[in-house]
């Protein structure tokens, strides 16, 4: 390949890479407003009930000092094998009889949800929310964010050991 006909390719592939960059940027940009008007619905006031989204830290905090705490995990078995939030109970979102497990805990107590990334989740708050529970407190970025912060996680579904 002639020097000209290099600098032509290096050319294209740095327009190729200029143009998936920016898309990337994008959708990220489109994904970030498109969660927050989701999360203006999903998260507004009701009256004799709370909803909140949470980051790590105040998740953290949330599951230290609430001991009725009910936290659900929303990922799939695959995805509990690397780890739970300490106490979770896994019913994944694809589960066919995900609305009449749900049905069966207790409405009055408070329910931590997460998933991975926070999109199965904030559907989860939605059925939570429409089934009558008064107090849904959801972990913004899901299991991610968890695992940025170091927060414990236990062993997959045995519930052992809190790791780090």
């Amino acid at each position: 390949m002639t020097r000209s006909g290099h600098r032509r390719a290096l050319s294209r592939f740095h327009g190729v890479v200029l143009g998936m960059a920016l898309g990337m940027a994008g959708l990220s940009a489109a994904w970030w407003a498109w969660e927050s008007r989701w999360d203006s619905w999903l998260f507004a006031p009701k009256a004799g009930t709370t909803a909140e989204n949470l980051s790590a830290q105040e998740a953290w905090e949330f599951l230290s000092g609430h001991p009725d705490l009910q936290v659900l995990d929303v990922r799939t078995p695959g995805e509990t094998a690397r780890g739970m939030l300490p106490g979770a109970r896994r019913i994944s979102w694809g589960d066919p009889a995900f609305v009449q497990e749900l049905s069966r805990w207790d409405r009055s107590r408070p329910v931590l949800v997460y998933c991975q990334g926070g999109y199965r989740s904030r559907k989860a708050v939605e059925v939570l929310r429409s089934l009558g529970f008064n107090s849904v407190h959801h972990l913004h970025r899901g299991m991610m964010a968890w695992r940025w912060a170091g927060q414990a996680v236990t062993d997959g579904e045995s519930g052992t050991a809190p790791s780090r």
